[in-house]
């Protein structure tokens, strides 16, 4: 009886060193997941800020948290089963759609740099306009719902990256990385950002102080936010662009075409040996390069076929409204 026991328990102690080895290696693979999906998470935390605008200092957190549980229901909800069930019955299926995601954060950081550039945003004044006619009740679900929908695409990409980096391993581990990076993106992106948007509140309360030195570091945290928040966005407009354009670089060697990332992996390495210190380094911020400027390519080649194709095709098929019938001239009409 005693034997049988003690070997029931070395048998125990077997599958909790398996499991423990397992999730070892899943936050492993998690870490690296996320590491890749860093461009994505910086332009989210960049972008999301701006549906607080406009709204009493004491809604902000709660409009954050909001957007927080919708973004953690489209990853364990919808994204998480979803890529699960594509890896297991069509795995081939996820290079061609990773990089479908890679063209749109080309298209994106486009977008933004076009933006940066010509000092044109899309459709903000006629949002504005719409956002006026509402309660602040109808407001604030409408700007939530748009973050989540926003959310949505940017948690896709993500989760595609992620899903792609362990490809190799079981459906245990694949589900495990999953729900790590999902979890771990969204605590980080979103804690973020609510320190974002209450920056100027705790800039202005230290700016209060009795200190010289405590004021002075208040009123630089007010006057810098707004440079911050700049800058965040092109860090972000520029990750965007190097993760878009390196996920089109690899997705072409994984479908037989690696011209091009042999390419870059060769002027990364020549440059690199050429300045004979900080090789990785160098060698990294050459890939990095080469993939941003193709990703910028790129999403300049969306646009172009998104705004003088696509567009102007749904337009011709799109139904048009009814014609309202035309009403007489009062004069015509007479009195009644």
């Amino acid at each position: 009886m005693s034997s049988g026991l003690l070997a029931l328990l070395d048998d125990i102690a077997a599958l909790a060193k398996v499991a423990a080895a397992s999730l070892d290696d899943a936050a492993a693979q998690a870490v690296k997941a996320s590491g890749k999906a860093a461009g994505i998470v910086i332009d989210d935390a960049a972008v999301t800020p701006r549906y607080v605008v406009g709204f009493a200092s004491d809604r902000e957190l709660p409009i954050i948290g909001k957007i927080a549980l919708g973004s953690l229901k489209n990853k364990f909800l919808f994204l998480l089963p979803g890529a699960l069930i594509l890896s297991y019955i069509a795995p081939w299926t996820i290079t061609p759609l990773l990089m479908f995601g890679g063209a749109f954060l080309c298209l994106e950081g486009w977008h933004k740099i076009h933006e940066l550039i010509t000092h044109e945003e899309h459709d903000d004044a006629a949002e504005a306009e719409g956002m006026m006619l509402l309660t602040a009740e109808e407001m604030e679900i409408a700007k939530v719902t748009s973050a989540i929908r926003t959310d949505l695409i940017l948690s896709a990409e993500i989760m595609a990256i992620s899903l792609a980096s362990v490809a190799d391993q079981t459906v245990l581990t694949q589900a495990i990385v999953l729900a790590i990076v999902g979890l771990g993106m969204t605590v980080l992106v979103y804690g973020v950002v609510a320190i974002i948007v209450r920056a100027d509140d705790m800039g202005a309360a230290l700016a209060r102080s009795r200190l010289s030195v405590t004021r002075a570091i208040g009123r630089g945290v007010v006057k810098g936010m707004p440079g911050f928040l700049q800058a965040l966005s092109l860090v972000g407009t520029i990750a965007m662009l190097w993760v878009g354009g390196g996920i089109l670089v690899h997705g072409l060697a994984s479908l037989g075409l690696p011209q091009v990332e042999h390419a870059i992996h060769d002027l990364a390495e020549g440059a690199a040996h050429a300045l004979g210190f900080l090789e990785a380094v160098v060698a990294w911020i050459v890939t990095a390069t080469c993939s941003g400027i193709i990703g910028l390519a790129v999403g300049f080649l969306v646009g172009l076929a998104v705004d003088h194709v696509a567009k102007p095709l749904i337009a011709r098929f799109r139904p048009k409204p009814a014609a309202k019938a035309a009403m007489p001239d009062a004069d015509w009409i007479g009195p009644l």
